[in-house]
């Protein structure tokens, strides 16, 4: 894949996904970047109204021809009475599987002039700037499961967390190439100290960090990691740690920043292909009244040009816009502010 040949497939989604995917795919536009084909495609609920099915298998075909995708959000409280394998969320968890979608990158880091907006002291987050590799496809989400009754009558469930060391492998690798692209130092979050699936989780990191040695390798219990992201944010730079531990330390570090609304994501597969989406959910609350944050979503593209097309001066031309607008005062009620979403959009627009 070249500059000169960019398919990407946009997937907006229910509730507010179709208007903050606007504005991304605006400020795309406006980069007038040669090649660049955006081709559209059903998801979420609003596919299951229009096909019968959450991730129709001509969403799928589109996703497969393309060198990336821009998601939006799915989400439709309508939809809650159908069965599970129906449900708007299945279209993001198919794609995932689908399409091979085994590393989860979230960064975070504060913009200045929003440090009072998280429940850290100010010149606490004004450190916040990292990036947490997490890993999708393995671990307890996936493991054996069920439901049983012991001996004495007690219902007892349990789920298995395992991984092979090729799965390990494969997203230690992804975490040090981070790593490489940043300051160079990555974290790994276990529990090795109870858990057999984490020692092996840690010896396989330390096998691939002879392959990097110019990245600093250091090891933290999930706990202290927790503790530590809210009492020294800024010492982390990239963390990778696994499904479970990924999950809920991803979430604490979009609150540590103080809102979803600026928070990007990428899931990544092997090679450069990728899917990139803003962390927020559907919001259908809001849906339709031109007052979502499109923020994340044009982040989402920042990080799309950067890992999967590799065009990393327009992801950065992207990324000083969004800042550049959030210092003019040009903030969502996320922020505080009272800027609507084609408002939002101009704005980036404009500093490009």
């Amino acid at each position: 894949m070249t500059k000169n040949s960019m398919r990407i497939a946009v997937f907006a989604g229910d509730g507010i996904g179709p208007e903050v995917t606007e504005q991304a795919v605006r400020v795309l536009e406006k980069l007038d970047l040669s090649g660049l084909e955006l081709v559209e495609g059903d998801v979420g609920g609003m596919a299951y109204r229009k096909h019968g099915h959450p991730l129709p298998a001509e969403t799928l075909e589109i996703a497969r021809s393309a060198d990336a995708i821009l998601f939006g959000a799915v989400g439709d409280f309508s939809c809650d009475h159908l069965e599970r394998h129906l449900r708007p969320e299945q279209a993001i968890l198919g794609l995932r599987k689908e399409l091979g979608l085994f590393a989860n990158l979230r960064p975070a880091r504060v913009f200045p002039g929003l440090e009072d907006l998280t429940t850290l002291r100010p010149e606490v987050a004004s450190k916040i700037d990292l990036l947490i590799v997490r890993e999708l496809n393995g671990d307890v989400y996936f493991g054996e499961k069920g439901m049983r009754v012991l001996e004495d009558g007690r219902r007892q469930g349990w789920d298995m967390m395992s991984y092979a060391e090729d799965e390990v492998r494969r997203i230690a690798n992804t975490a040090f190439t981070a790593a490489m692209g940043r300051d160079r130092k990555l974290c790994s979050v276990d529990k090795a100290n109870v858990l057999e699936t984490s020692q092996l989780w840690r010896d396989v990191v330390i096998e691939v960090s002879k392959e990097y040695p110019e990245v600093e390798l250091s090891h933290m219990y999930v706990d202290n990691a927790a503790m530590q992201l809210v009492k020294n944010p800024g010492a982390f730079d990239v963390i990778v740690t696994g499904n479970l531990f990924g999950d809920i330390l991803s979430d604490q570090a979009s609150m540590c920043v103080g809102s979803i609304g600026l928070l990007a994501s990428a899931s990544l597969a092997e090679g450069t292909f990728g899917l990139y989406e803003p962390i927020h959910g559907s919001a259908p609350d809001i849906a339709g009244k031109g007052l979502a944050n499109p923020m994340a979503t044009i982040l989402s593209a920042a990080m799309m040009l950067r890992h999967s097309l590799g065009l990393e001066e327009q992801a950065v031309r992207i990324e000083k816009a969004v800042a550049a607008a959030l210092a003019a005062g040009v903030k969502g009620g996320d922020l505080g502010g009272s800027s609507g979403t084609r408002e939002i959009g101009d704005a980036v627009v404009e500093r490009l």
